[in-house]
C-alpha cells in the first residue's frame, strides 16, 4: 500500500481523536467546567479502530498496543451513559467483532507479521520500548478513567486522566520525533494544549468549590 494513502488513514484518525478533544474542550469552555459529551466517546471508537490500522500498515506495535487497550474502554463509557444500545445491533456486532478478528488473524495467522511488528529494523529497541512505554502510559489514563467512572456510575474524566494523558503525551511526543511520524507529531502537539486546559478548568472549579 502506498504512503500516502497509509498516513490518510492516519491523519483521518488523528483528525477524529482531535475533534473530540475540540468539541469536549468547547463544551467544557462553555459549562465552565469539566463534562464528557458522548461525541466524545464515538469519535473515539471510530478514531480507535483507523489508528490501530494505521498502527499495522506503519508496522508500530507501539501503536496498535495502544488502540487494543483502550477500545472497549470507549465502548462501556457509551454504555454507562445508555447511548450504546442506541447503536443498530449489526453495528454494534461489527464493532465487537472486526477489531477481534483483525487481531486474531494478524497475529495468528503468519510468524512474519509478528516478525515486522516486533523486528522491524527502521525501530531500534530502545525506541520501540519508548513507545511501548509511552503508549501503556497513555493507555493508564482511560483504565483510571474507567475504574473511576464505573466506582461514581457515570462517565467522566476526572483529574488523574487528564494528568496521565499529559505525560504519556509528552513521552509520545518524544517517540514521534525519533519516528519522524508526523501524524503522531500532530495529533499529541493539539491534543497537549487541550489537556493542559482542562486540568486548568479543574483547578478552577476546585477553588470555586472551595
Amino acid at each position: 500500500m502506498s504512503n500516502w494513502l497509509i498516513y490518510t488513514i492516519g491523519f483521518i484518525a488523528q483528525i477524529l481523536f482531535s475533534s473530540r478533544l475540540i468539541i469536549q474542550w468547547i463544551s467544557s469552555e462553555r459549562e465552565k467546567k469539566v463534562i464528557t459529551p458522548t461525541l466524545f466517546w464515538t469519535l473515539s471508537l471510530i478514531a480507535s479502530f483507523l489508528l490501530f490500522i494505521y498502527g499495522y500498515l506503519r508496522n508500530d506495535f507501539a501503536i496498535m498496543l495502544g488502540q487494543a487497550l483502550t477500545y472497549f474502554i470507549y465502548i462501556r463509557n457509551l454504555q454507562l451513559q445508555n447511548q450504546w444500545q442506541r447503536f443498530h445491533w449489526f453495528t454494534r456486532f461489527l464493532l465487537y467483532s472486526v477489531p477481534t478478528l483483525i487481531v486474531v488473524y494478524y497475529f495468528n495467522n503468519n510468524v512474519i507479521d509478528k516478525d515486522l511488528l516486533f523486528k522491524n529494523e527502521a525501530i531500534p529497541n530502545w525506541l520501540l520500548w519508548l513507545g511501548i512505554v509511552s503508549q501503556i502510559v497513555f493507555t493508564l489514563r482511560f483504565v483510571y478513567q474507567w475504574l473511576y467512572s464505573e466506582h461514581k456510575k457515570t462517565s467522566t474524566l476526572p483529574l488523574g486522566f487528564w494528568l496521565l494523558s499529559l505525560v504519556g503525551s509528552t513521552l509520545i511526543l518524544a517517540y514521534a520525533v525519533f519516528r519522524k511520524d508526523p501524524v503522531l507529531f500532530i495529533g499529541h502537539l493539539l491534543g497537549s494544549i487541550i489537556y493542559i486546559r482542562n486540568l486548568i478548568l479543574l483547578h478552577k472549579d476546585d477553588y470555586q468549590t472551595d
